[in-house]
Protein backbone atom coordinates (compact mmCIF):
# COMPACT_ATOMS: atom_id res chain seq x y z
CA UNK A 1 0.00 0.00 0.00
CA UNK A 2 1.58 3.30 -1.19
CA UNK A 3 2.17 5.75 1.72
CA UNK A 4 3.23 9.05 -0.07
CA UNK A 5 0.27 9.36 -2.60
CA UNK A 6 -2.52 7.78 -3.48
CA UNK A 7 -2.30 4.64 -5.78
CA UNK A 8 -4.32 4.70 -8.68
CA UNK A 9 -7.36 2.08 -7.76
CA UNK A 10 -6.49 2.59 -3.58
CA UNK A 11 -9.49 2.05 -1.87
CA UNK A 12 -10.15 4.48 1.56
CA UNK A 13 -11.51 4.82 4.08
CA UNK A 14 -14.02 8.19 4.18
CA UNK A 15 -15.10 7.55 8.06
CA UNK A 16 -17.84 9.73 9.81
CA UNK A 17 -16.79 11.94 12.08
CA UNK A 18 -13.94 12.65 9.72
CA UNK A 19 -10.26 12.78 11.63
CA UNK A 20 -7.17 12.61 10.48
CA UNK A 21 -6.46 10.19 13.05
CA UNK A 22 -5.89 6.85 13.35
CA UNK A 23 -4.06 6.85 9.93
CA UNK A 24 -5.58 3.61 9.11
CA UNK A 25 -8.96 2.45 9.76
CA UNK A 26 -9.55 -1.15 9.76
CA UNK A 27 -7.92 -2.44 5.97
CA UNK A 28 -7.56 1.11 4.60
CA UNK A 29 -6.12 4.17 4.95
CA UNK A 30 -8.06 6.77 6.54
CA UNK A 31 -9.00 9.34 3.54
CA UNK A 32 -8.62 12.37 5.81
CA UNK A 33 -5.12 11.32 7.26
CA UNK A 34 -3.53 10.96 3.44
CA UNK A 35 -5.42 14.46 2.21
CA UNK A 36 -4.39 16.28 5.78
CA UNK A 37 -2.39 19.53 4.94
CA UNK A 38 -1.98 20.13 8.72
CA UNK A 39 -4.44 23.27 8.66
CA UNK A 40 -7.31 21.06 10.44
CA UNK A 41 -9.28 21.77 7.59
CA UNK A 42 -10.81 18.44 5.49
CA UNK A 43 -11.42 18.09 2.10
CA UNK A 44 -14.97 18.07 1.14
CA UNK A 45 -16.31 15.20 -0.35
CA UNK A 46 -19.98 14.88 0.34
CA UNK A 47 -21.40 16.25 -3.27
CA UNK A 48 -20.58 15.35 -6.61
CA UNK A 49 -18.48 18.30 -7.38
CA UNK A 50 -16.48 19.52 -4.63
CA UNK A 51 -14.07 22.54 -4.38
CA UNK A 52 -11.04 22.74 -1.89
CA UNK A 53 -10.79 26.77 -0.84
CA UNK A 54 -9.28 29.65 -2.75
CA UNK A 55 -5.63 30.37 -1.50
CA UNK A 56 -4.47 33.70 -1.70
CA UNK A 57 -0.84 32.87 -2.87
CA UNK A 58 1.86 35.82 -3.50
CA UNK A 59 1.58 35.42 -7.02
CA UNK A 60 -3.13 35.66 -6.66
CA UNK A 61 -5.39 33.60 -5.99
CA UNK A 62 -6.01 30.20 -6.91
CA UNK A 63 -8.03 26.82 -6.31
CA UNK A 64 -5.89 23.93 -5.57
CA UNK A 65 -8.33 21.63 -7.17
CA UNK A 66 -11.95 20.16 -7.72
CA UNK A 67 -12.84 16.87 -6.20
CA UNK A 68 -15.16 14.82 -8.36
CA UNK A 69 -17.25 12.16 -6.40
CA UNK A 70 -19.63 9.61 -8.25
CA UNK A 71 -21.56 7.16 -6.32
CA UNK A 72 -22.95 4.07 -8.91
CA UNK A 73 -24.96 2.59 -6.33
CA UNK A 74 -27.12 5.69 -6.54
CA UNK A 75 -27.77 5.32 -10.11
CA UNK A 76 -31.69 4.99 -10.87
CA UNK A 77 -32.72 6.90 -7.47
CA UNK A 78 -34.49 10.29 -7.70
CA UNK A 79 -31.40 12.43 -6.81
CA UNK A 80 -29.21 10.43 -9.50
CA UNK A 81 -31.40 10.07 -13.04
CA UNK A 82 -28.12 9.13 -14.81
CA UNK A 83 -25.29 7.07 -14.96
CA UNK A 84 -21.88 8.16 -15.04
CA UNK A 85 -19.28 6.23 -16.97
CA UNK A 86 -15.33 5.34 -16.01
CA UNK A 87 -12.71 3.86 -18.37
CA UNK A 88 -10.09 5.12 -16.69
CA UNK A 89 -7.46 2.53 -18.01
CA UNK A 90 -8.19 4.51 -21.41
CA UNK A 91 -8.35 7.43 -19.86
CA UNK A 92 -11.57 8.72 -20.26
CA UNK A 93 -14.50 9.61 -18.11
CA UNK A 94 -18.20 11.18 -19.08
CA UNK A 95 -19.46 12.97 -15.68
CA UNK A 96 -22.98 14.60 -15.34
CA UNK A 97 -23.23 17.55 -14.04
CA UNK A 98 -25.44 19.00 -10.66
CA UNK A 99 -29.01 20.03 -12.46
CA UNK A 100 -31.79 18.17 -11.79
CA UNK A 101 -34.31 20.30 -11.87
CA UNK A 102 -36.93 20.71 -14.70
CA UNK A 103 -37.01 24.69 -15.71
CA UNK A 104 -33.81 25.58 -14.30
CA UNK A 105 -30.55 26.86 -15.95
CA UNK A 106 -28.19 23.97 -15.15
CA UNK A 107 -25.41 26.75 -15.67
CA UNK A 108 -26.11 28.14 -12.48
CA UNK A 109 -25.97 25.31 -10.64
CA UNK A 110 -23.17 25.47 -8.25
CA UNK A 111 -21.38 22.00 -9.12
CA UNK A 112 -21.82 22.86 -12.95
CA UNK A 113 -21.12 26.78 -12.79
CA UNK A 114 -17.38 25.89 -11.16
CA UNK A 115 -16.71 23.24 -13.85
CA UNK A 116 -18.02 26.08 -16.49
CA UNK A 117 -15.30 28.65 -14.89
CA UNK A 118 -12.30 25.51 -15.39
CA UNK A 119 -12.60 24.70 -18.78
CA UNK A 120 -11.67 27.60 -20.13
CA UNK A 121 -8.10 27.31 -18.30
CA UNK A 122 -8.32 23.29 -19.64
CA UNK A 123 -8.53 24.43 -23.20
CA UNK A 124 -6.76 27.65 -23.83
CA UNK A 125 -4.10 27.32 -26.02
CA UNK A 126 -1.65 30.04 -23.94
CA UNK A 127 0.47 28.11 -21.69
CA UNK A 128 0.24 31.26 -19.26
CA UNK A 129 -3.36 30.66 -18.91
CA UNK A 130 -3.25 26.92 -18.63
CA UNK A 131 -0.56 27.74 -15.52
CA UNK A 132 -3.89 28.68 -13.93
CA UNK A 133 -6.13 25.65 -14.55
CA UNK A 134 -7.13 24.02 -11.61
CA UNK A 135 -6.54 19.66 -11.34
CA UNK A 136 -9.29 17.38 -10.96
CA UNK A 137 -9.88 14.54 -8.96
CA UNK A 138 -11.49 11.64 -9.39
CA UNK A 139 -13.02 9.10 -6.72
CA UNK A 140 -15.94 6.67 -6.99
CA UNK A 141 -17.59 5.30 -3.96
CA UNK A 142 -17.61 1.60 -3.80
CA UNK A 143 -19.26 -1.40 -1.89
CA UNK A 144 -16.54 -3.33 0.75
CA UNK A 145 -18.22 -6.33 1.73
CA UNK A 146 -21.82 -5.39 2.50
CA UNK A 147 -21.27 -2.03 3.27
CA UNK A 148 -21.91 0.52 1.09
CA UNK A 149 -20.89 3.43 2.36
CA UNK A 150 -17.73 4.87 3.83
CA UNK A 151 -15.24 3.95 1.26
CA UNK A 152 -14.23 5.78 -1.74
CA UNK A 153 -11.76 4.43 -4.84
CA UNK A 154 -9.39 7.01 -6.33
CA UNK A 155 -9.43 6.81 -9.82
CA UNK A 156 -6.97 9.12 -11.19
CA UNK A 157 -6.98 13.05 -11.78
CA UNK A 158 -7.29 15.02 -15.32
CA UNK A 159 -8.92 18.01 -16.90
CA UNK A 160 -11.90 18.39 -18.84
CA UNK A 161 -11.64 17.28 -22.70
CA UNK A 162 -15.30 18.62 -23.77
CA UNK A 163 -18.37 19.78 -22.59
CA UNK A 164 -21.79 18.88 -23.83
CA UNK A 165 -25.12 20.39 -22.88
CA UNK A 166 -27.42 16.63 -22.82
CA UNK A 167 -31.46 16.38 -22.24
CA UNK A 168 -32.13 14.10 -19.80
CA UNK A 169 -35.84 12.47 -17.86
CA UNK A 170 -36.87 12.39 -14.47
CA UNK A 171 -36.72 9.47 -13.08
CA UNK A 172 -40.15 7.54 -13.10
CA UNK A 173 -41.54 10.41 -14.49
CA UNK A 174 -42.36 11.77 -18.05
CA UNK A 175 -40.49 15.36 -17.63
CA UNK A 176 -37.34 16.44 -18.96
CA UNK A 177 -34.73 18.85 -17.52
CA UNK A 178 -31.35 20.10 -19.01
CA UNK A 179 -28.13 19.17 -17.65
CA UNK A 180 -23.96 19.31 -18.61
CA UNK A 181 -22.08 16.45 -19.34
CA UNK A 182 -18.82 16.45 -19.04
CA UNK A 183 -15.80 14.56 -20.62
CA UNK A 184 -12.57 14.74 -18.94
CA UNK A 185 -9.46 13.35 -19.98
CA UNK A 186 -7.49 10.85 -17.00
CA UNK A 187 -3.78 11.95 -17.07
CA UNK A 188 -1.09 9.34 -17.26
CA UNK A 189 0.70 8.52 -14.03
CA UNK A 190 3.14 5.60 -15.11
CA UNK A 191 6.21 8.05 -14.87
CA UNK A 192 5.13 8.68 -11.34
CA UNK A 193 4.65 5.24 -10.59
CA UNK A 194 0.79 5.23 -10.72
CA UNK A 195 0.90 6.97 -7.83
CA UNK A 196 -0.39 10.65 -7.81
CA UNK A 197 1.81 13.29 -5.11
CA UNK A 198 -0.96 14.24 -2.71
CA UNK A 199 1.84 16.31 -1.79
CA UNK A 200 1.57 18.76 -4.67
CA UNK A 201 -2.38 19.42 -3.44
CA UNK A 202 -1.05 20.59 -0.59
CA UNK A 203 1.67 22.68 -1.62
CA UNK A 204 -1.45 24.39 -3.53
CA UNK A 205 -2.98 24.67 -0.24
CA UNK A 206 -0.18 26.15 1.05
CA UNK A 207 -0.87 30.23 0.53
CA UNK A 208 3.35 30.78 1.05
CA UNK A 209 4.08 29.44 -1.92
CA UNK A 210 3.66 30.44 -5.54
CA UNK A 211 2.33 28.60 -8.52
CA UNK A 212 5.89 28.24 -9.60
CA UNK A 213 7.31 26.47 -6.40
CA UNK A 214 3.97 24.21 -6.11
CA UNK A 215 4.64 22.44 -9.73
CA UNK A 216 7.75 20.90 -8.46
CA UNK A 217 5.58 18.43 -6.61
CA UNK A 218 3.20 17.88 -9.57
CA UNK A 219 3.12 14.60 -11.27
CA UNK A 220 5.62 14.80 -14.78
CA UNK A 221 1.99 14.43 -17.22
CA UNK A 222 0.58 17.55 -15.59
CA UNK A 223 3.78 19.61 -16.30
CA UNK A 224 4.04 18.00 -19.73
CA UNK A 225 0.45 19.28 -20.27
CA UNK A 226 0.70 22.62 -19.31
CA UNK A 227 3.83 23.15 -22.45
CA UNK A 228 2.19 20.97 -24.71
CA UNK A 229 -2.10 22.06 -24.26
CA UNK A 230 -4.64 20.28 -25.97
CA UNK A 231 -2.13 19.59 -29.04
CA UNK A 232 -0.20 16.55 -26.82
CA UNK A 233 -3.40 15.92 -24.48
CA UNK A 234 -3.67 12.37 -26.37
CA UNK A 235 -0.07 11.26 -25.53
CA UNK A 236 -0.69 11.65 -21.87
CA UNK A 237 -3.85 9.85 -21.63
CA UNK A 238 -4.09 7.48 -19.05
CA UNK A 239 -3.62 4.44 -21.46
CA UNK A 240 -3.14 1.17 -19.66
CA UNK A 241 -3.14 -0.89 -22.96
CA UNK A 242 0.96 0.91 -23.68
CA UNK A 243 1.98 -0.59 -20.75
CA UNK A 244 1.29 -4.22 -22.46
CA UNK A 245 2.91 -3.00 -25.88
CA UNK A 246 6.57 -4.15 -25.58
CA UNK A 247 9.56 -2.70 -27.43
CA UNK A 248 11.69 -3.65 -30.27
CA UNK A 249 14.55 -4.49 -27.71
CA UNK A 250 12.39 -6.99 -26.12
CA UNK A 251 10.78 -8.82 -28.86
CA UNK A 252 14.41 -9.11 -30.30
CA UNK A 253 17.76 -11.41 -28.87
CA UNK A 254 19.92 -8.83 -27.65
CA UNK A 255 22.59 -7.98 -30.42
CA UNK A 256 25.12 -10.50 -31.18
CA UNK A 257 23.71 -12.99 -28.77
CA UNK A 258 23.52 -16.41 -29.53
CA UNK A 259 19.79 -16.58 -29.79
CA UNK A 260 20.74 -13.15 -32.23
CA UNK A 261 22.76 -15.67 -34.27
CA UNK A 262 20.33 -18.49 -34.22
CA UNK A 263 17.19 -16.11 -35.51
CA UNK A 264 19.69 -15.06 -38.39
CA UNK A 265 20.33 -18.54 -39.40
CA UNK A 266 16.81 -19.48 -39.08
CA UNK A 267 15.75 -16.14 -41.15
CA UNK A 268 18.70 -17.24 -43.99
CA UNK A 269 16.82 -20.98 -44.10
CA UNK A 270 13.61 -20.29 -45.91
CA UNK A 271 15.21 -17.13 -47.81
CA UNK A 272 13.79 -17.78 -50.87
CA UNK A 273 11.49 -20.84 -50.21
CA UNK A 274 9.37 -18.81 -46.96
CA UNK A 275 6.18 -20.91 -47.61
CA UNK A 276 8.13 -23.36 -45.56
CA UNK A 277 8.59 -21.21 -42.98
CA UNK A 278 4.48 -22.01 -42.40
CA UNK A 279 5.84 -25.49 -40.79
CA UNK A 280 7.96 -23.67 -38.18
CA UNK A 281 5.39 -20.82 -37.54
CA UNK A 282 2.36 -24.00 -36.90
CA UNK A 283 4.85 -25.07 -34.80
CA UNK A 284 6.26 -22.92 -32.41
CA UNK A 285 2.32 -22.13 -31.99
CA UNK A 286 1.54 -25.77 -31.13
CA UNK A 287 4.20 -25.15 -28.16
CA UNK A 288 2.78 -21.92 -26.97
CA UNK A 289 -0.87 -22.52 -26.81
CA UNK A 290 -0.22 -26.28 -25.51
CA UNK A 291 0.97 -24.76 -22.02
CA UNK A 292 -2.35 -23.17 -21.72
CA UNK A 293 -5.02 -26.15 -23.41
CA UNK A 294 -5.17 -29.17 -25.89
CA UNK A 295 -3.81 -28.05 -29.24
CA UNK A 296 -4.05 -30.28 -32.47
CA UNK A 297 -2.05 -29.70 -36.11
CA UNK A 298 -4.01 -29.82 -38.73
CA UNK A 299 -2.00 -28.92 -41.76
CA UNK A 300 -0.78 -25.98 -43.41
CA UNK A 301 -2.54 -24.12 -46.45
CA UNK A 302 -1.76 -24.36 -50.11
CA UNK A 303 -0.05 -20.97 -50.88
CA UNK A 304 -2.33 -20.43 -53.92
CA UNK A 305 -5.79 -21.07 -51.54
CA UNK A 306 -4.18 -19.86 -48.28
CA UNK A 307 -7.24 -17.78 -47.94
CA UNK A 308 -5.57 -15.12 -45.61
CA UNK A 309 -4.07 -17.58 -43.38
CA UNK A 310 -1.00 -20.09 -43.79
CA UNK A 311 -2.19 -22.66 -41.47
CA UNK A 312 -4.66 -24.14 -39.40
CA UNK A 313 -5.24 -25.98 -35.64
CA UNK A 314 -7.80 -26.44 -32.75
CA UNK A 315 -7.41 -25.40 -29.13
CA UNK A 316 -9.45 -27.00 -26.65
CA UNK A 317 -9.87 -25.86 -23.47
CA UNK A 318 -11.35 -28.08 -20.82
CA UNK A 319 -12.64 -31.17 -20.94
CA UNK A 320 -15.71 -33.57 -21.26
CA UNK A 321 -19.29 -31.44 -21.14
CA UNK A 322 -17.44 -28.24 -20.41
CA UNK A 323 -15.09 -28.40 -22.99
CA UNK A 324 -15.04 -25.30 -25.82
CA UNK A 325 -12.87 -25.84 -29.04
CA UNK A 326 -11.54 -23.15 -31.03
CA UNK A 327 -10.52 -23.04 -34.54
CA UNK A 328 -6.93 -21.72 -34.69
CA UNK A 329 -6.07 -19.08 -37.97
CA UNK A 330 -2.08 -19.16 -38.66
CA UNK A 331 -0.16 -16.49 -40.23
CA UNK A 332 3.32 -17.21 -40.72
CA UNK A 333 5.78 -14.34 -41.95
CA UNK A 334 9.67 -14.85 -42.75
CA UNK A 335 10.80 -11.73 -42.39
CA UNK A 336 14.52 -9.26 -41.87
CA UNK A 337 14.46 -9.25 -38.55
CA UNK A 338 15.82 -5.69 -38.51
CA UNK A 339 12.15 -4.64 -40.01
CA UNK A 340 8.97 -4.37 -38.29
CA UNK A 341 6.44 -6.63 -39.79
CA UNK A 342 3.75 -5.57 -41.89
CA UNK A 343 0.74 -4.02 -39.92
CA UNK A 344 -1.58 -5.14 -43.23
CA UNK A 345 -1.02 -8.54 -43.23
CA UNK A 346 -1.88 -8.78 -39.38
CA UNK A 347 -5.11 -7.02 -40.29
CA UNK A 348 -5.77 -9.37 -42.79
CA UNK A 349 -5.38 -11.67 -40.24
CA UNK A 350 -7.86 -10.83 -37.78
CA UNK A 351 -10.60 -9.81 -40.69
CA UNK A 352 -10.37 -13.58 -41.50
CA UNK A 353 -11.38 -14.46 -37.91
CA UNK A 354 -14.87 -15.77 -37.09
CA UNK A 355 -16.70 -15.84 -33.77
CA UNK A 356 -15.05 -18.30 -31.71
CA UNK A 357 -11.75 -18.58 -33.62
CA UNK A 358 -8.40 -17.61 -32.99
CA UNK A 359 -5.99 -15.87 -34.11
CA UNK A 360 -1.82 -16.83 -34.23
CA UNK A 361 0.66 -14.46 -35.79
CA UNK A 362 4.06 -15.69 -36.09
CA UNK A 363 7.21 -13.47 -37.50
CA UNK A 364 10.97 -13.80 -37.32
CA UNK A 365 11.20 -9.96 -36.90
CA UNK A 366 9.01 -8.07 -34.24
CA UNK A 367 5.34 -6.06 -34.18
CA UNK A 368 5.42 -2.15 -33.72
CA UNK A 369 4.25 -0.23 -30.92
CA UNK A 370 0.76 0.64 -32.65
CA UNK A 371 -0.23 -2.87 -33.97
CA UNK A 372 0.54 -3.81 -30.82
CA UNK A 373 -1.68 -1.40 -29.41
CA UNK A 374 -4.40 -1.65 -31.68
CA UNK A 375 -4.61 -5.54 -30.91
CA UNK A 376 -4.64 -4.97 -27.18
CA UNK A 377 -7.08 -1.80 -27.35
CA UNK A 378 -9.80 -3.68 -29.76
CA UNK A 379 -9.36 -6.59 -27.88
CA UNK A 380 -8.73 -8.76 -31.30
CA UNK A 381 -8.20 -12.28 -30.29
CA UNK A 382 -4.39 -12.76 -32.04
CA UNK A 383 -1.62 -14.23 -30.54
CA UNK A 384 1.94 -12.37 -31.44
CA UNK A 385 4.38 -14.38 -31.75
CA UNK A 386 8.16 -12.51 -32.59
CA UNK A 387 11.19 -13.18 -33.26
CA UNK A 388 12.70 -13.77 -29.94
CA UNK A 389 9.83 -15.90 -28.46
CA UNK A 390 10.66 -17.48 -31.72
CA UNK A 391 14.59 -18.76 -31.24
CA UNK A 392 13.85 -19.28 -27.39
CA UNK A 393 11.21 -22.06 -28.24
CA UNK A 394 13.99 -23.42 -30.70
CA UNK A 395 16.76 -23.23 -28.69
CA UNK A 396 14.94 -25.30 -25.90
CA UNK A 397 13.77 -28.22 -28.33
CA UNK A 398 17.20 -27.96 -29.42
CA UNK A 399 18.38 -28.89 -25.43
CA UNK A 400 15.77 -31.15 -25.13
CA UNK A 401 16.30 -33.45 -28.19
CA UNK A 402 20.04 -32.70 -28.14
CA UNK A 403 20.39 -31.35 -32.04
CA UNK A 404 21.13 -28.55 -33.51
CA UNK A 405 19.44 -26.45 -35.56
CA UNK A 406 19.18 -28.09 -39.02
CA UNK A 407 17.60 -31.58 -37.23
CA UNK A 408 14.73 -29.43 -35.43
CA UNK A 409 14.10 -27.71 -38.54
CA UNK A 410 14.18 -30.58 -40.62
CA UNK A 411 11.99 -32.26 -38.00
CA UNK A 412 8.82 -29.75 -38.39
CA UNK A 413 8.97 -30.30 -41.90
CA UNK A 414 8.43 -33.66 -41.26
CA UNK A 415 5.86 -33.61 -38.49
CA UNK A 416 3.94 -30.10 -39.15
CA UNK A 417 4.44 -29.72 -42.61
CA UNK A 418 1.47 -31.59 -44.18
CA UNK A 419 -1.09 -30.16 -46.36
CA UNK A 420 -4.79 -29.60 -45.54
CA UNK A 421 -7.33 -29.35 -47.79
CA UNK A 422 -10.32 -28.09 -45.95
CA UNK A 423 -12.35 -25.84 -47.74
CA UNK A 424 -13.97 -24.48 -44.23
CA UNK A 425 -11.59 -24.05 -41.00
CA UNK A 426 -14.84 -24.74 -39.00
CA UNK A 427 -14.92 -28.22 -39.75
CA UNK A 428 -12.22 -29.36 -37.00
CA UNK A 429 -14.50 -28.25 -34.30
CA UNK A 430 -16.77 -31.34 -35.41
CA UNK A 431 -13.81 -33.94 -35.60
CA UNK A 432 -12.66 -36.33 -32.34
Amino acid sequence: MTRSGIAVGEVLRDGRPKATSPPVLGDHRNLYAVTSDGSGKFIPLESGINQLAIVRAPDGLRRPAILISSSPHKVGRAETPWQDYFDVDNGHIRYYGDNRTVGRDPAICRGNATLLLAQDAHMDPLPAVRAMAIPLLFFRRVTVGQRQKGFVRFEGFGLIDKVERVVQRQRGENRTFSNFAFDFLVLDLAEDDETFPWAWIKARRDRSLTLDETLKAAPRSWRRWLVAGSVGSERLRRRVARRLVHSREEQLPLPGSRDALLLNAVYRSFDGRKVEFEAVASWVAERVLKRSGTYRHVGITRASADGGFDFVGRFDVGEGFGQAKLVVLGQAKCENPSTPTNGLHVARTVARLRRGWLGVYVTTSYFSDRIQQEVVEDRYPVVLINGRKLVEELRQAMVEEGVNLDRILAGIAETHGDITDLSDPDQVLFEA
